[in-house]
């Protein structure tokens, strides 16, 4: 009977004061980590959305020019706008499309990156040679105002955090258009 009371009386002692408040530390501890990764993630996102809009136009406008048997040209207006536009025969063009990226997200070098692992240069965020211009043409080969296969590489960042570095590279002979993401050492291809 007595072992019965003495166990009754530890089981209703309840949670004290200290027990109350190494629970909330923890608690408050994991919560601030993962406020700090949702940061994290969110700038990358923001990354991956860009570069997902720049590989999409580049596609389309590769699609358009070997379908429609036209030119088409990409430019890259301002430091987050793209514009597709066709040009007509026997002469004209028409804006076919014009796409922002999304958040933040801007034509960008990353301080300290190397170029991506197909090495179409990093001088500039938008590099294509010395291209004036840069237009799929109708057999799906990216090519500069003369006719010539030209390749590049388009940069992107949010307000240069290193996290949400990307890039997108075109391979003028046959349109190949690759996205890459910098992870802080390495570009890696997506």
């Amino acid at each position: 009977m007595t072992k019965t009371i003495v166990h009754q009386a530890k089981c209703e002692r309840g949670v004290t004061l200290i027990d109350t408040m190494v629970v909330l530390a923890v608690t408050a501890i994991i919560g601030s980590m993962a406020t700090m990764q949702m940061v994290t993630v969110r700038r990358s996102l923001k990354g991956d959305g860009a570069m997902r809009v720049v590989m999409a136009q580049l596609t389309t406008a590769r699609e358009m020019a070997i379908k429609e048997r036209r030119d088409i040209e990409v430019q890259f207006v301002g430091d987050n706008w793209l514009h597709i536009i066709r040009h007509e025969v026997p002469s004209g063009t028409t804006v076919v499309a014009k796409v922002a990226l999304e958040g933040s997200a801007r034509y960008a070098l990353i301080a300290g990156a190397p170029d991506t692992p197909d090495l179409f240069g990093n001088s500039a965020p938008i590099k294509f040679g010395t291209a004036a211009m840069i237009r799929f043409s109708p057999s799906g080969a990216l090519v500069d105002g003369g006719g010539n296969p030209v390749n590049g590489t388009v940069f992107l960042a949010v307000d240069n955090e290193i996290i949400s570095g990307r890039a997108v590279t075109v391979l003028g002979a046959i349109g190949r258009v690759a996205g890459y993401r910098w992870n802080g050492r390495v570009w890696q291809r997506v």
